[in-house]
Order: structure tokens, then sequence, then C-alpha cells
């Protein structure tokens, strides 16, 4: 799979807790991805075997507002997301690890 930033946000995201599911506007949020190129990304991740999706099983009449689907990696993704985010942090020169003094840690911004 090939790692772009786009995907490299979702992934990260996704990973900060592998455990938890997540929904479209809750990734959106949390990457600030567009969902014009958040929703190809997760149907990249899902194709790839790496993300599991569900749809919520909820009356949206009841609920007021529609089901969401909700999104997590799956036991494999969790293993090939964090060896892909680290294989991509590896090859990124040191110089170019802080962006502007913007992440005190030096930490790329996925």
């Amino acid at each position: 799979m090939r790692i772009t930033i786009p995907v490299a946000k979702v992934l990260a995201a996704l990973l900060a807790e592998p455990d938890e599911q997540r929904y479209g506007l809750d990734l959106m949020r949390l990457t600030g991805l567009p969902s014009g190129t958040l929703y190809p990304v997760l149907h990249r991740l899902q194709g790839a075997g790496w993300l599991a999706a569900d749809w919520e099983a909820i009356d949206p009449v009841a609920a007021g507002r529609p089901a969401r689907r909700y999104y997590r990696l799956t036991a494999d993704g969790v293993a090939q997301a964090r060896q892909a985010l680290a294989d991509l942090r590896a090859a990124i020169p040191d110089g170019r690890r802080s962006w502007g003094g913007t992440e005190p840690t030096g930490a790329p911004a996925w």
C-alpha cells in the first residue's frame, strides 16, 4: 500500500486508540482531511484488509440522525499501520522532521 500523507494521517488517528471505532466525521475532525480525501483513503484501507467497517445498528428516526458507518483497524491493519508509519518516519531526514517549530517533539504531522 502506498502511504501518502492523507493515508498516514488516517492511520495515525486510528492508531491513537486502535480499539476504538471511528466514524467519518470524527476522522475528518482528527485528521483535518475533507470528505473527498478521507473516504477514498478509507476505501483503500478497507480493500487492503487493514480496516473493517460496520454500520451502526440504530433506528435513524428514533436517533434523529442517519446511522453511522464505523471504522476500526483489523489486527493485521494495526501491525501493518505501525510498520508503515515507522518506515515513513525513518525515511524522513532528521532536518525535515520538524516544520517551523510547530511540533515541539520534532514528530511528523501525522
